[in-house]
């Protein structure tokens, strides 16, 4: 396994550690004069973890190792990362239930998508505004945690998970868009390889009722 992919692991082997640091009941200790918390140790794990997912996609392109198991991975381990901390913000009523309900919705539906249409041999790349999508999750996740602590962040927390929303649903809509034009190609590509088959085997049948005419050769 090259490094990109063990990159991509470890951001799955990130999520247990977060769910737990930010689930935990508020603690708090002293290190060099800061007063560190649960929910800052939290924001580490998280940011760690995005970063990680900045850093398999880069090396896997300057060293030339994109496989298709990282290109399937890849969004997997995202998603959970960030489902995993919307959902720990949501118990700690930090994120509207049906908010956090969209966007991991419109996460797994998408996995869905691509998984299909890599089973059928089509790989759907992850597009530019998914990208920035990702990008806006991590602010907005970021600034959510942060706002448990401090309350004048929960109104830009609360919009940049509007545009996480807005990102989600309009990206959701290119690749759904991007598979159907697929699909529409696949079953076009088909009916033209029945329709020429057919008419190889009407042009077969055709030849094959024609009888030689034997001419009769006039006896001496």
């Amino acid at each position: 396994m090259n490094i990109p992919n063990r990159l991509t692991l470890l951001r799955i082997f990130f999520v247990p550690l977060l769910v737990g640091a930010l689930v935990a009941d508020e603690q708090a200790f002293r290190f060099a004069g800061l007063v560190i918390s649960n929910i800052h140790i939290a924001l580490g794990i998280f940011l760690t973890a995005a970063a990680t997912d900045l850093i398999d996609g880069y090396l896997a392109r300057r060293w030339k190792q994109v496989t298709t198991v990282g290109m399937l991975l890849d969004p997997i381990a995202d998603k959970l990362l960030i489902s995993s901390a919307l959902i720990s913000l949501v118990q700690k009523q930090v994120v509207p239930g049906w908010m956090a309900i969209l966007i991991i919705g419109r996460e797994f539906a998408v996995s869905g998508l691509r998984s299909i249409a890599a089973g059928k041999g089509t790989m759907i790349a992850a597009s530019d505004l998914g990208k920035s999508k990702m990008l806006a999750q991590v602010i907005a996740i970021s600034l959510l945690m942060l706002s448990i602590h401090t309350p004048s962040l929960e109104l830009p927390a609360l919009i940049w998970l509007w545009v996480v929303v807005f990102f989600g649903l309009v990206s959701a809509w290119q690749y759904f868009r991007q598979f159907w034009r697929s699909l529409d190609e696949e079953i076009k590509a088909r009916s033209r390889q029945e329709l020429l088959q057919m008419e190889r085997d009407r042009r077969l049948s055709k030849r094959a009722g024609r009888t030689p005419v034997s001419r009769s050769t006039p006896s001496p």
